[in-house]
């Protein structure tokens, strides 16, 4: 109860920290729209199959903010102490994740959620595991004023880049603007949005024709991922792996973090967490909303015997009575999610 109590302020804390962002955003320049932007256009590699992702039209791409984005994404200058970065949490050769059970920050301080890859997170509809943040601009603020991840403030972090001897040029040419929550947060989202993965074996079988690649043990996994048999790909389907909804996965009979319900305070919602995407996810263990599980075996072996009874489970979670050899196939099929050249190898 403690723990859900301390969840629930956290959120609250946060919303009415968006608000005054916001509120701050907007009252500092309130003709966005209206800059003559001088910038060169940055292209994004759109891989085969994939939809054009929608970009936000008060935040244009362009190589000066991906490339300011980058900077403040990898620089440890946005924690209270400058001791981490965001990529400290998000690793590119563990798909932006870090193989932790639980997040750490500021002071080795533990978080209470797994570490969410970021791969493909443009086309995200929703942000954190409760899906309580609507955009990615409003998302970056989220763990630079988390107590327990950078424990820092924006109010404070603006002084310190304004004092900087090169962020204030960086961002006046990419944003025509002084130093301002706006431009860092959209900076950093601008950079995010870069973070594609679409080449991966599966990628170059289903959508660059090249029908050989895959073994006859992956063929195997990849019609049971798509069968009525598992429904792996009920929740996660399309292109991304992922229906972007939210869903109980019989985890748990009583659920410590309690999921989307701290957004929505509807029982219904209770356990239920954001579908993610399956891309790279070879390399972002440990799984689940708290990183319980360690292996895709264990993951595999959950769904296999049916989850534990939750009156929000899925129904969709049952049983599966899938044999050793179909076990073997899955996790073979899910290793060809990996997109090598994503990952920097």
């Amino acid at each position: 109860m403690k723990e859900t109590q301390k969840l629930q302020m956290q959120f609250r804390l946060f919303f009415l920290g968006s608000i005054c962002l916001f509120l701050f955003c907007t009252c500092k320049k309130d003709k966005v729209n209206e800059f003559d932007y001088s910038f060169t256009p940055y292209k994004l590699n759109t891989p085969i199959g994939f939809p054009e992702p929608i970009i936000p039209d008060n935040n244009p791409l362009s190589n000066e903010r991906v490339e300011l984005g980058k900077m403040l994404f990898f620089d440890p200058i946005l924690s209270r102490d400058s001791s981490i970065s965001c990529g400290t949490c998000h690793l590119q050769n563990l798909a932006f994740t870090d193989n932790l059970t639980i997040s750490r920050g500021i002071d080795n301080r533990e978080g209470f959620r797994n570490t969410a890859t970021l791969t493909n997170i443009l086309y995200n509809d929703f942000f954190l595991k409760e899906g309580g943040i609507p955009s990615l601009e409003r998302q970056v603020s989220a763990p630079i004023e988390d107590e327990d991840e950078m424990g820092f403030n924006m109010v404070e972090l603006i002084e310190r880049l304004k004092n900087h001897p090169t962020y204030p040029d960086l961002i006046w040419q990419a944003y025509e603007r002084e130093v301002d929550a706006f431009s860092i947060t959209r900076a950093i989202a601008c950079y995010e949005r870069t973070l594609i993965s679409g080449n991966s074996k599966y990628d170059k079988f289903y959508y660059q024709d090249q029908k050989d690649i895959l073994t006859e043990e992956e063929k195997l996994g990849m019609d049971l991922f798509f069968s009525d048999k598992t429904n792996c790909s009920t929740c996660h389907s399309d292109f991304n792996f992922t229906n972007n909804g939210f869903e109980n996965n019989g985890l748990y009979e009583t659920y410590a973090d309690p999921g989307r319900i701290r957004i929505t305070n509807k029982e219904i919602d209770e356990g239920k967490f954001k579908v993610p995407t399956l891309r790279n996810i070879l390399q972002t263990d440990p799984y689940m909303h708290n990183g319980s599980l360690q292996t895709l075996e264990s993951v595999i072996e959950h769904y296999n015997s049916g989850g534990s009874n939750h009156p929000n489970k899925s129904e969709l979670v049952r049983p599966l009575d899938l044999s050793e050899e179909e076990k073997q196939a899955l996790i073979a099929f899910l290793e060809t999610l990996s997109d090598w050249e994503f990952l920097g190898e």
